[in-house]
């Protein structure tokens, strides 16, 4: 767990107009990064105290939540938490994260007054307007990086989340998820993966391939395809294999991910008429020289009489670690001010 500077938060105040604090946090499948924040309607969140925390390695939401708040160096009884899922009543539905989460359990055991939590890709959506153009890596269309709406905000990592995020409006974001939607095929080779994955699964999800986790479904099918033994069996050692290109089949799995995740990114953004393209989570950076080669592309614009459409789309990868952090922030800012 790493800690960064704790600058001067003031507490909370139940007076319109003043700032308020609260802790944030973004809770995927493998690390939950938490930040003390403070809101004011119309501004941009300031954030501190960041922590990361490898989920695994706590017994609950609620005791990574317990253990934050007991590091700060003031009271604060409010949260908002953006996380993979989508809550049903009290219960987070999740295939990924190492422990069920029920909302009213987690508010309780952490020992806070407020708890709020929101689908992790509505944060990212949300923090879009406040990235800075020099977290933006263009993959397609125009290098200019001004904001086009809808925006379709897509990324990999222990899952695959999206949102649609619109210029304005009483709900700017359009929560999705398209990592549970089924995958598709773009050739030949495509075919025979999902083949093989379909006598393992009755229903392929997007993410069974398009996730951190997906690749390690994709990878064994490859070696398998080519009468190769596999050798990684963790996604970090796959992906250190073919970015030092020591792995001709690592190599391969990741060009077959990013091309394959292309045509989806592709698929999305005519579904939803996105006029612009964000790539976000985790995956997107460690294997950000294979999203740049064409393949990634090449995909996105195979689309038929579409392809001319595509290419003005601008398509941006997005160097930013703490967009879900920041996302829970501005929905709370946004929330604040509707009700005072």
């Amino acid at each position: 767990m790493t800690i960064a500077a704790v600058p001067p938060v003031s507490t909370d105040s139940s007076r319109g107009g003043l700032p308020r604090s609260l802790v944030v946090a973004d809770v995927g499948g493998t690390f939950a990064r938490l930040a003390l924040a403070e809101t004011l309607p119309g501004q941009a969140p300031r954030l501190g105290s960041h922590r990361t925390y490898a989920c695994a390695d706590h017994s609950s939401l609620a005791a990574i939540l317990a253990d934050f708040t007991r590091s700060l160096a003031l009271p604060v009884r409010s949260a908002v938490v953006a996380i993979a899922g989508l809550l049903d009543g009290d219960v987070l539905i999740n295939a990924n994260l190492p422990w069920t989460v029920s909302l009213s359990a987690t508010r309780a055991q952490s020992g806070l007054d407020d708890l709020q939590l929101i689908n992790d890709f509505e944060a990212v959506a949300l923090a879009i307007p406040y990235l800075q153009a020099d977290t933006l890596v263009p993959l397609n269309g125009d290098a200019d990086p001004a904001m086009a709406f809808p925006a379709l905000v897509l990324g990999a990592g222990t899952g695959l989340g999206a949102a649609l995020r619109f210029a304005d409006g009483g709900r700017p974001v359009l929560p999705s998820e398209i990592g549970h939607a089924a995958l598709g095929a773009g050739n030949a080779l495509e075919l025979e993966v999902l083949g093989r994955l379909l006598q393992r699964w009755p229903h392929v999800d997007n993410e069974r391939v398009l996730s951190g986790s997906g690749l390690m479904n994709l990878y064994p099918c490859l070696c398998e395809l080519r009468g190769v033994t596999p050798v990684w069996s963790s996604t970090e050692a796959l992906i250190g294999a073919a970015r030092s290109g020591e792995d001709a089949l690592a190599v391969e799995t990741l060009q077959v991910f990013c091309a394959w995740l292309g045509s989806l990114a592709g698929d999305a953004a005519i579904a939803v008429g996105a006029r612009s393209v964000y790539l976000a989570g985790g995956i997107s950076t460690h294997v950000q020289d294979f999203l740049a080669d064409g393949r990634f592309r090449e995909r996105f614009l195979n689309k038929g009489v579409l392809a001319d459409v595509l290419r003005q789309v601008p398509v941006w990868r997005v160097e930013h670690g703490q967009l879900g952090v920041l996302g829970a922030a501005v929905w709370h800012a946004a929330r604040y001010h509707v009700h005072d």
